[in-house]
């Protein structure tokens, strides 16, 4: 699934081709695509016809596009996108060929600076959602304040209010983290994969996280140290903005940006995925003269899926709590 540096990749580009250009009309070629949308397909075509796409936002995995009307000083609604586990947003030429699992089309006018008529026959013209597993979507929400954060004048979602700010932004200091840990009592894996808690971080990200702060996934919640909690935090960080720099990560054609490019990230996952290869930490320890071989990366069945770890460098608890 994807998780938040692969949608903020498809919200960058996005941006780039569709922000401030008018929808001059919009096809639903499959409502199933719709099924947040409880006013239907009719409802969602007249809704978005006419209006002005404004810049892309994301919190976590929630993707939206504020929607513009020329008479109103801000916007009261979003096109929100959600991309679930296989769901794409391209950005095309109508004249290119259908895609397989096409369920959504929206085409755009000229605009976005655009002037000359060279440069206005090679810019995408259409935005596309595309959704091979179709748990993914696209609704329209009211804007609303952002209460999740104090003091906040940000407008989100109505249908993303429940979910907490992700690790990129700057209302997630080092003590709000420590303090959003401590207030649950479970293990650090699972709070990471709360959407409640912390938005944005999916089953790859935490693994790599987590390895970065030298933390057990198992490691309770409420036994955290400032110290503990700041390194995660960080690692969150580091581990983001590398897979950003690479384009996210694709481990098949499901995931790609609007361009239909795969990112790369995943050739320099340290954990996840890595059982039974050397931890390159320990190794480079190793290297350096320390006793004893370099440990390998183990792997262990984690809420239906995987869970990727060094139990040298990132030892159980002692405690034996899960």
């Amino acid at each position: 699934m994807p998780e938040l540096p692969e949608v903020e990749v498809v919200r960058r580009g996005v941006h780039q081709w569709a922000t401030g250009r008018t929808v001059r009309s919009v096809t639903v070629h499959d409502d199933r695509s719709l099924r947040r949308h409880p006013a239907g397909p009719d409802a969602f075509r007249r809704h978005l016809t006419g209006l002005r796409l404004g810049e892309p936002q994301r919190r976590g995995k929630f993707l939206w596009i504020p929607l513009l009307t020329p008479r109103a000083h801000e916007p009261s609604s979003a096109l929100v996108i959600h991309l679930g586990m296989s769901g794409q947003v391209l950005m095309e030429r109508d004249d290119a060929p259908a895609e397989k699992h096409l369920k959504i089309t929206l085409d755009l006018g000229t605009g976005h600076g655009v002037q000359n008529t060279a440069a206005q026959s090679s810019t995408p013209n259409q935005l596309r959602f595309v959704d091979q597993r179709i748990f993914g979507g696209m609704h329209i929400a009211a804007l609303v304040p952002d209460v999740t954060v104090a003091g906040s004048s940000r407008l989100i979602p109505q249908s993303a209010t429940h979910i907490a700010p992700d690790p990129l932004e700057p209302a997630v200091t080092a003590e709000w983290f420590f303090q959003a840990l401590r207030r649950r009592r479970t293990g650090l894996k699972r709070a990471l994969l709360d959407q409640t808690v912390l938005s944005g971080v999916g089953n790859i990200y935490a693994d790599e996280a987590l390895w970065r702060a030298q933390l057990h996934y198992a490691r309770r919640t409420d036994t955290i140290t400032r110290a503990a909690a700041a390194r995660l935090l960080t690692g969150l960080r580091e581990v983001m903005e590398a897979a950003l720099e690479a384009g996210g990560t694709s481990f098949d054609a499901l995931y790609v940006n609007v361009n239909g490019a795969s990112g790369y990230f995943d050739r320099s996952l340290e954990a996840y995925g890595q059982a039974g290869r050397e931890c390159s930490r320990c190794a480079a320890v190793a290297v350096e003269g320390s006793s004893g071989p370099p440990t390998v990366i183990m792997r262990a069945k984690f809420m239906g899926r995987s869970s990727y770890w060094c139990p040298s460098c990132q030892p159980r608890p002692r405690n034996g709590h899960w």
